[in-house]
C-alpha cells in the first residue's frame, strides 16, 4: 500500500514563523534566478544604476477584518511597503497599488480605504503612481485583497545582516500593538490599543547613516525577526527581559488569548543595531517620533538569541512554530 503525502498548503505556512521560512526557501530554489539583482533575501531587491541603487519590494494584504483600531487594509498595505524600502536605508519614490475587490463590496467602505491610503501616502510623501482594478465574483475571495510594491533610491543600503558584537539593539516603540488591534476587532474584545500601523521613511531618514542592520518585524514578530538578523549577521544577541518593548496591556492581552509574546507582529514598529557609540544619538533623534524608543539587548560573539532574566540566566528564543495567529497583514 502507497503511503499518501499531503501536499497541500497550510495555514501556518503563512504566518512568517519557521514553516513559512520553508516554504519560502522552496519557492526561492525554484525561481532561483537574481541576475543582476542582490539582497532579494532581504525585506527588498536592489539593483545598481550609476551612483544610486533602486530599491524593489511587493506585499500582498488579506487583513480580517479590514477595519481595525487605529488603520485599517488600506492604510497598512501603503505603510508596509514604504516600511519595507525605508528598512534598506532608501527613500521610498512611489508604490503600485492593485486591488481584487469582490462582488457586493460596499463602495462606501472602499471609498473609506482608498481615502485612508491616499492619507497615509500625502503623510509619507510617497505618492501612488499606478495600478490596477479586478472584481470577482461573490464569494472567490473575502471583501478586498491589496497588493502593492514600491520602489526607492539608495546611495548605500542597509543589510540586516550587518550587526557586530558590540552594537545596540533598538526598537522604534513598543511591539506588537497591530496584533493586538486586531484581535480585539475580530474577537469584540475591549482595549484601548490601537494598530501601530504607520509608514517610518522619516524616521529612518533621521538615524540611517548610524544603522548597521535593520527589519520591521512583522510576520512572526520581534522573535523570527531578530532570530533571522542574528543568524544572517552570524552573532549572538541577548535580549533584556526588564526592557521587553511590550505594553503591560499587550502582556495581560497576550496572557489571556494564550498566545506567544515575542511572536506578536507589528506594522509601523523597527528594530535596528547600533554601534555603541552611536546608540545615544539613535534614540534621541527616535524618542522625538515615539517615547518607547529603547535599548532591548547587545550583540555579542555567538550565536543564537537568549533573554537574559532577572535572575541574570539566559533563556532561548526559539523561531514561532505552529499555527500563528492567520490574516494579521
Amino acid at each position: 500500500m502507497s503511503m499518501i503525502i499531503n501536499n497541500t498548503i497550510k495555514i501556518e505556512e503563512g504566518g512568517g514563523g519557521a514553516s513559512s521560512e520553508e516554504l519560502i526557501s522552496q519557492i526561492r530554489n525554484i525561481l532561483n534566478a537574481k541576475n543582476s539583482w542582490s539582497n532579494c533575501n532581504d525585506d527588498a531587491a536592489v539593483f545598481s544604476l550609476g551612483k544610486e541603487k533602486i530599491v524593489f519590494t511587493t506585499d500582498a494584504y488579506i487583513v480580517d477584518p479590514i477595519f481595525f483600531p487605529g488603520g485599517d487594509i488600506g492604510k497598512i498595505a501603503v505603510s508596509g511597503t514604504i516600511n519595507d524600502i525605508s528598512v534598506m536605508g532608501a527613500r521610498p519614490i512611489g508604490i503600485s497599488l492593485s486591488l481584487v475587490i469582490e462582488e457586493g463590496f460596499s463602495k462606501n467602505d472602499l471609498f473609506k480605504i482608498i481615502k485612508s491610503i491616499d492619507s497615509e501616502s500625502k503623510k509619507a510623501g510617497v505618492p501612488i503612481v499606478t495600478g490596477d482594478t479586478k472584481v470577482t465574483e461573490k464569494g472567490k475571495i473575502d471583501k478586498i485583497e491589496i497588493t502593492t510594491a514600491g520602489i526607492g533610491l539608495a546611495k548605500n543600503i542597509i543589510n540586516n545582516n550587518g550587526i557586530r558584537p558590540g552594537d545596540a539593539i533598538i526598537t522604534s516603540g513598543n511591539l506588537g500593538e497591530h496584533t493586538i488591534a486586531l484581535l480585539s476587532e475580530r474577537f469584540n474584545y475591549k482595549t484601548k490599543i490601537k494598530s501601530d500601523a504607520k509608514a517610518f521613511n522619516a524616521e529612518i531618514e533621521r538615524v540611517g547613516k548610524y544603522l548597521n542592520a535593520c527589519k520591521d518585524p512583522t510576520r512572526g514578530g520581534l522573535a523570527a525577526n531578530i532570530i533571522e538578523m542574528a543568524e544572517k549577521s552570524k552573532v549572538a544577541i541577548h535580549l533584556d527581559e526588564s526592557s521587553l518593548p511590550y505594553s503591560k496591556e499587550t502582556k495581560a492581552i497576550t496572557d489571556l488569548l494564550g498566545l506567544d509574546l515575542l511572536s506578536l507582529a507589528s506594522e509601523g514598529r523597527f528594530i535596528c543595531a547600533v554601534a555603541p557609540k552611536n546608540a545615544d544619538k539613535v534614540l534621541a533623534e527616535l524618542k522625538k517620533f515615539n517615547r518607547e524608543t529603547r535599548i532591548i539587548g547587545r550583540a555579542v560573539k555567538g550565536n543564537g538569541v537568549h533573554i537574559k532574566t532577572k535572575f541574570y540566566s539566559l533563556l532561548p528564543v526559539r523561531k514561532p512554530i505552529g499555527k500563528l495567529i492567520p490574516r494579521i497583514c
